[in-house]
């Protein structure tokens, strides 16, 4: 297995309140554990939000003798939101922080993935391809045919997200699973990278680098090309799946 993570505050914040995990070891009975989470609030509530909530993930993981990865991270997940609550509550200036998460675990040659909010999780083999679906409003509105994938990307309420951490007393979380190939490459990611580069130029980048660092690294800086309106987040993974296979 192979990863690379990287933040970047971009061109217009002056805080970074994304937050990313990288662990290609054990977590707790995790055989890994990738992270991405995107805080939000005013004066430094973001960022406290997201490192804070990932913090408490990996502490209950920790804790967590179940074997079911997804039994591990819905509880992981679901602390997470109420120790944020709590914060936000016992803090005024943190009043309405909150986080998005996105993460995956790989077992064997199973990648399950779990997201509340809009920080995607990509799989890219012979095509990109998006696992996850944003809580937001504008991605509501193209489900239910309202809007064009194309109007939503310029739609004014794009920033409005529908699901979050820390919000509220319960959570809903969407979960997936994948089968991966032996060419597959997994990619985490805040919104700050997927409203400024689009899926053609990360597959285009994804598959014209050297390795993963080369990737993650030309993946942020053209985030920052194209305006880098928000802080970017960028975990790359390669499972081994062959290697897993032989054993």
């Amino acid at each position: 297995m192979k990863s690379y993570s990287v933040t970047d505050v971009g061109q217009k914040r002056q805080v970074n309140q994304d937050y990313v995990f990288a662990s290609e070891e054990p977590v707790g009975n995790l055989p890994n554990l990738f992270v991405v989470a995107d805080g939000m609030g005013g004066h430094k509530a973001g960022d406290f939000a997201s490192s804070f909530a990932v913090q408490i993930l990996l502490h209950t993981i920790l804790e967590d003798e179940n074997q079911n990865p997804i039994k591990i991270i819905r509880n992981a997940v679901e602390e997470a939101n109420r120790k944020v609550l709590e914060e936000a509550k016992q803090h005024a200036e943190m009043e309405g922080m909150g986080t998005t998460m996105v993460l995956v675990t790989i077992v064997d040659d199973y990648a399950y993935v779990a997201n509340v909010g809009d920080s995607r999780l990509y799989l890219i083999e012979d095509k990109i391809l998006q696992i996850t679906k944003d809580h937001s409003l504008v991605e509501e509105m193209v489900r239910r045919g309202l809007i064009t994938k194309e109007e939503a990307k310029t739609h004014p309420d794009k920033n409005i997200i529908t699901r979050v951490l820390g919000i509220g007393p319960e959570v809903e979380v969407d979960f997936f699973d994948i089968h991966l190939k032996e060419n597959s490459t997994l990619l985490l990611c805040s919104d700050g990278l997927s409203n400024m580069v689009s899926d053609d130029d990360i597959w285009r980048i994804a598959n014209t680098s050297r390795d993963l660092r080369e990737t993650g690294m030309r993946l942020v800086s053209l985030a920052n090309e194209n305006g880098g309106k928000d802080n970017i987040a960028v975990v790359l993974v390669q499972p081994d799946t062959k290697e897993v296979e032989v054993c």
